[in-house]
């Protein structure tokens, strides 16, 4: 399934729903679901899946496709989002990580699929501010129909998944043990030994543990089955 959206720019867009927290504003709506945030685990896509189509908006809204990599030797889709704990304690580790495989060819791209309306600091304007602040030199995409996480049965932020050359997905949980709060540092140790085995033609471990960050906010009445 590839998806496509319809980019538009007026009063109301969703790319321009950020005045809660250019003002400092907090809706009450909001703050009780922050605190309400879940432990997710992933669902754990089985290994051998077909990478599904993406056809998304980056943060200057030019359009970046699965197909946009088909010549690198591996691809890394990440669900992220700027809110969220879990992000935050990894945003560092993410920037270095794609500093140090995408020199090495790797693809790599981070998606949004959060409802903005009900959490604003999620915006596209914030994507933008949120990548430039973090250095993040990877397309940051905006998922606004949540189906692309969908097709992927992402349901936390952070979630990983990695494809090899034939766009067969051969890892997917964590990106490491560390937690925010449990005092284990950020090192990326899980996700970065699959990228490894992975670049020298061997398959990663099978063995592999799911994330656990904040539950992707569903759009009301937009929750999947899984």
């Amino acid at each position: 399934m590839k998806v496509r959206l319809a980019l538009t720019g007026g009063r109301n867009s969703i790319w321009n729903n950020t005045r809660n927290v250019e003002h400092g504003l907090d809706n009450s709506r909001q703050g009780r679901q922050f605190f309400r945030m879940a432990r997710t685990p992933s669902t754990m896509l089985p290994l051998g899946t077909p990478a599904p189509a993406f056809c998304l908006p980056d943060t200057s809204r030019r359009l970046v496709s699965v197909t946009d990599f088909a010549d690198k030797p591996a691809l890394l889709v990440m669900f992220i989002c700027n809110h969220c704990p879990y992000v935050k304690h990894v945003r560092a580790e993410l920037a270095k990580l794609a500093q140090d495989y995408g020199s090495r060819g790797v693809g790599i791209v981070a998606i949004n699929s959060n409802d903005v309306v009900n959490y604003p600091e999620d915006s596209p304007t914030n994507m933008a501010a949120e990548a430039k602040s973090a250095g993040f030199d990877f397309p940051y995409l905006f998922d606004e129909s949540q189906a692309v996480a969908k097709a992927y049965r992402a349901a936390c932020t952070p979630d990983f998944f990695l494809f090899d050359r034939d766009r067969k997905l051969v890892y997917r949980g964590q990106l490491d043990d560390s937690r925010p709060g449990n005092g284990i540092p950020v090192s990326g140790r899980d996700l970065r030994a699959a990228l490894e085995s992975l670049l020298v033609g061997k398959s990663p471990a099978v063995e592999q543990k799911p994330s656990l960050g904040c539950n992707i906010k569903w759009k009301a009445g937009n929750e999947p089955a899984y």
